[in-house]
């Protein structure tokens, strides 16, 4: 069935129009946002101010078209790898340093990070954000008003060669009642030759007691990647809900001939996520999804009011997404359905040539990267307990594209797609 489908949505289309879509390039793969400190202290902390291996970025000179601003590498960040971390611009864009361009990311709602190491010098460094022409920011992103240039966070931070690229968790409840926790710790190198390091870690409870920890030394070469995966169990009433909402932390550092070279933390939530009949269900609990839609900038401070107001779950716009939404959601045991940003609500309802863009195949790779952005960047909040892949935005090749590749992912969490109406691509959930 999803092969004739996608055989008459080529059909319908025929020869994809004159519009070229240009795709991101020189980005890094999407991660769930990684800082880095030189001590375990600092780590500890947690703090979001500069510190020996980061720098944020504060002040742009911005001329509408072009924001620049300036950074220093130190010595100490000789023979590592650097980094460069933007959560989101209003426009598709193209990133320079130094005069050079790095990359071009097409999808400025969520987060980019590009390894600028080849760009910069020790001392001194610019960094231009370019604003680029975009055929497809009109067609995907109808909720926009405004074409000024804008951006939010950014900053610049070193890792070792042989780094802490992504953090990884699954749950599984036992028979007995308990979980087992799968945590992936996903390394990477940035050397063509064999390089080798230690990892170092530790899963500390909410009462801060040791419930594992243990190093793994893990060889890489050729600019590869490998995931070190261990388990913990987890008690029941532990588990992230609603009622329960203290994390526990994992804490990393790496270790290359002796030295150690990075240390983070990071808070870790552990739960399960089931639908069964469009019902979903948290750690074995049914819960309702009373919902409201809310942007991805919402104040934090107002999240109070609307569970007061009998919401348990928000249901997030399209557009950037703000992290200290997140991370108060998951204080707060609110549950958030996060939203890729497609939203093409100008071009129509026809799935014919010239219509709407979710059925032409020239689009399908800003359709797909898109939705794998919205996951990864989100992915390890536990507030977060299903992903929208559009919204008003007819059907076609495109989205289904987009659902079989998440669905690659082998996530629990439900995709889904609202204005599918009854189509397959999209995971029956009830929604209030």
């Amino acid at each position: 069935m999803r092969i004739i489908l996608s055989i008459l949505a080529l059909f319908c289309i025929g020869t994809a129009d004159a519009q070229q879509y240009n795709p991101s390039c020189g980005r890094e793969l999407p991660r769930t946002p990684i800082r880095i400190y030189p001590t375990a202290a600092e780590a500890s902390e947690a703090g979001r101010e500069g510190n020996r291996y980061m720098s944020p970025l504060t002040t742009w000179e911005n001329d509408g078209e072009r924001m620049t601003a300036t950074f220093t590498v130190p010595f100490a960040w000789i023979n590592r790898q650097v980094f460069f971390r933007l959560e989101w611009v209003s426009r598709a864009y193209e990133l320079w340093i130094n005069g050079r361009k790095v990359g071009y990311d097409a999808n400025g709602n969520a987060p980019a990070e590009y390894n600028i190491t080849k760009y910069v010098e020790e001392g001194r460094n610019r960094v231009e954000i370019v604003a680029a022409e975009s055929a497809h920011g009109a067609l995907l992103e109808s909720w926009k008003s405004s074409s000024q240039l804008e951006a939010g966070e950014a900053w610049v931070m070193s890792q070792p060669t042989l780094h802490v690229r992504d953090i990884l968790s699954r749950t599984r409840i036992g028979e007995d009642g308990d979980a087992t926790a799968e945590v992936g710790v996903v390394l990477r190198t940035g050397s063509l030759n064999p390089r080798t390091s230690r990892l170092y870690y530790t899963l500390l409870s909410p009462s801060g007691r040791t419930v594992t920890t243990g190093s793994r030394e893990i060889t890489l070469n050729m600019r590869r990647e490998d995931t070190v995966r261990f388990l913990a169990r987890i008690p029941y009433d532990s588990l992230w809900c609603d009622t329960m909402t203290r994390p526990y932390r994992l804490q990393l550092k790496t270790q290359h001939e002796g030295r150690y070279e990075e240390y983070l933390e990071q808070p870790l939530d552990f739960r399960t996520v089931e639908v069964r009949e469009g019902h979903m269900s948290i750690n074995g609990r049914k819960v309702a999804l009373r919902c409201r839609e809310v942007p991805g900038d919402y104040d934090p401070g107002k999240l109070r009011e609307l569970r007061g107001e009998g919401y348990t779950t928000l249901r997030l716009l399209p557009g950037p997404v703000a992290k200290p939404l997140l991370d108060s959601c998951d204080r707060l045991g609110l549950y958030v359905i996060v939203q890729a940003p497609v939203d093409t609500r100008r071009s129509g309802d026809s799935r014919r040539v010239g219509g709407n863009p979710s059925n032409n195949p020239a689009w399908r790779e800003a359709y797909v990267e898109r939705a794998l952005d919205s996951y990864h960047s989100t992915k390890l909040h536990p507030s977060v307990i299903a992903f929208a892949l559009a919204t008003q935005s007819a059907n076609g090749i495109n989205l289904y594209e987009s659902y079989l590749k998440v669905k690659e992912l082998h996530e629990e969490r439900p995709f889904i797609y609202p204005d599918a109406e009854g189509e397959w691509n999209s995971d029956r959930l009830f929604v209030e």
